[in-house]
């Protein structure tokens, strides 16, 4: 993954961690669990700017904090999937597809994408995600609907599985 220097970035806390969020100056271009793997280098987050102000990362703080409060499944933030080649770009894209409270196995998203014989290039494809939870790779399963490959680590993703499955229930009054 090639990240621009100059991006704009801010922390997170949330109740699963720690998160950086980045920015170009119109786009949300990354956002990472401070332990995830794939995530990028201190040397390379060294020479973003802090710039919790900025306009793309105030709003991307906002709807994340409103889905980790049950408020919001769907994410409206400009996205910048350059970062990776067109073939994660691809992959990346048709994760959006899927909705909140949904999954999918590596095997038929691979299916979505016309490729049925390219599984593990679409696993490692998806496990390259810049865009944690915004583009929802932790909506892909196993075959069996095992949880499997998230960067973030299983835990996590267990954690925001349950959270959609809880936001879909109507809360009682």
């Amino acid at each position: 993954m090639k990240l621009p220097a100059d991006l704009h970035c801010t922390e997170l806390s949330t109740p699963l961690g720690q998160m950086r969020v980045a920015a170009t100056d119109d786009a949300l271009v990354g956002v990472w669990f401070h332990d995830q793997r794939h995530a990028p280098d201190a040397a390379v987050v060294q020479r973003w700017k802090p710039n919790p102000a900025h306009p793309v990362l105030r709003e991307a703080r906002q709807q994340l904090l409103a889905y980790f409060t049950r408020q919001r499944t769907v994410f409206d933030l400009p996205l910048d999937l350059s970062t990776g080649t067109p073939f994660q770009r691809a992959v990346w894209q048709a994760l959006r597809g899927i909705e909140a409270g949904h999954t999918l196995s590596y095997g038929a998203l691979a299916q979505r994408l016309d490729a049925p014989s390219a599984v593990r290039a679409v696993a490692a494809a998806v496990g390259r995600n810049p865009l944690s939870i915004v583009v929802p790779c932790h909506r892909v399963l196993g075959a069996r609907g095992d949880l499997t490959g998230y960067a973030g680590g299983l835990p996590r993703k267990a954690a925001l599985l349950q959270l959609e499955a809880d936001a879909a229930q109507p809360l009682l009054a």
